[in-house]
């Protein structure tokens, strides 16, 4: 028999209206012994039967719920139901015939708290950041070899994220004869991808329609892409007719991907320019040159880490997005993005907004974006919306 997680009294109408958290806050009482990942009932404070979750002594988040349904045990046949109703979703979003790379799993947002997976090609990598998660590696494997059975599996449980559940990060292949690098093709772009050490998982999966609109307008421009990472934009913006790309990045071994993807794709080393550097630093020295191109990128790491955060990235964002309105030719366009799930949409909009006055530039916003259709926003969970994406004209 689980344990029972005794909520304090008026904090349960978050379950009520399904979300998948129960912070340590709310707890008022433990009953019976439960683990790290053990899965336990969690009931309010007049008796009521709310969730059935993983339980996390180490995390402010105690709880997260994987069902609502008292009547449904997590099981084999949990973790099989959850998986092959992500598998049929992807079916209906992705364009199989052009793309074999999306994410499999969206954690909360699939019902599957702490589980990310992503498929490249034929092997699948699992990212476990919950206590739950880890605690049931062995089942949601065995679900995947059972649903994809000719499929490669990787673990990247190499995030920090894993420390505040009191969790030992882990990587490695769950399955024999994996590659640790996969080719993968997007929408017929075809991209190298560093399983073991690339980020996130390998590769950065939710800007794919982001990348696509990027090419519908790079038409005969000159584009600066920044943080450029492995250079996949400027693979589009290539594809989509730019007559050059300048890929700015401080890594050099990504610049040296972003190389051989512009070979990969059939295209000369002449159509694109490796820049490695800060990428704020370099945008300070076009600035002061007076260089502009038609159209730039910016696609920054998450600067958001905390809620605590929050001002110093806010000003983090208005420095790099002034500084990019700059680089932009009057007439030309500015792709700017926030992929910081703490950074709330109308923030940065107005992030954005303001780096176009102390620019001393207008803009017009004539698109917004989002992470692709394999990342959904559960509607009980709206923390799973992350990525937002602006197109604005310069001016």
């Amino acid at each position: 028999m689980s344990a029972k997680i005794i909520l304090q009294p008026e904090r349960e109408k978050s379950l009520k209206r399904h979300h998948p958290w129960v912070f340590a806050s709310a707890v008022a009482n433990v009953e019976g012994r439960c683990r790290a990942g053990d899965t336990v009932d969690v009931y309010g404070s007049d008796g009521s039967w709310l969730g059935r979750g993983a339980y996390s002594p180490e995390s402010q988040i105690r709880v997260r719920i994987w069902t609502f349904d008292q009547n449904e045990p997590v099981d084999n046949g949990f973790f099989m139901r959850r998986i092959e109703e992500a598998i049929l979703l992807r079916r209906t979003v992705i364009n199989m015939s052009t793309t074999n790379a999306f994410r499999l799993v969206a954690a909360e947002s699939d019902g599957l708290p702490g589980v990310t997976i992503d498929l490249y090609n034929n092997v699948a990598v699992l990212q476990l950041l919950s206590a739950g998660a880890d605690k049931q590696r062995q089942k949601i494997v065995w679900a995947l070899q059972k649903l994809l059975p000719n499929i490669g599996l990787y673990e990247r449980s190499d995030v920090d994220v894993r420390k505040k559940e009191g969790l030992e990060l882990q990587t490695g292949p769950l399955t024999e004869d994996v590659p640790t690098r996969v080719e993968i093709k997007e929408n017929n772009i075809r991209i190298q991808v560093d399983i073991e050490q690339g980020h996130k998982t390998g590769f950065y999966l939710d800007q794919r329609d982001s990348r696509a609109r990027a090419g519908h307008y790079a038409k005969d421009k000159h584009v600066l892409n920044c943080f450029s990472y492995t250079g996949t934009f400027a693979c589009y913006a290539l594809a989509g007719g730019a007559r050059h790309v300048t890929n700015v990045d401080v890594s050099e071994s990504a610049l040296t991907l972003a190389k051989e993807h512009l070979a990969l794709n059939n295209f000369s080393t002449e159509q694109a320019s490796m820049v490695k550097g800060d990428v704020f630093e370099v945008l300070r020295s076009y600035h002061q040159s007076q260089t502009q191109f038609d159209m730039v990128i910016l696609d920054p790491p998450k600067f958001v880490d905390s809620k605590a955060s929050l001002n110093r990235a806010a000003r983090g964002y208005k420095d790099i997005n002034m500084y990019g309105i700059h680089a932009v030719k009057p007439g030309g366009l500015l792709l700017t993005f926030s992929c910081s799930g703490l950074m709330p949409a109308d923030l940065f909009n107005k992030i954005v907004a303001d780096a176009a006055l102390d620019a001393g530039r207008r803009v017009k916003i004539i698109e917004r974006l989002s992470q692709a259709g394999d990342h959904p926003v559960s509607s009980t969970y709206p923390e799973g919306y992350y990525l937002k994406g602006l197109i604005c004209q310069v001016y």
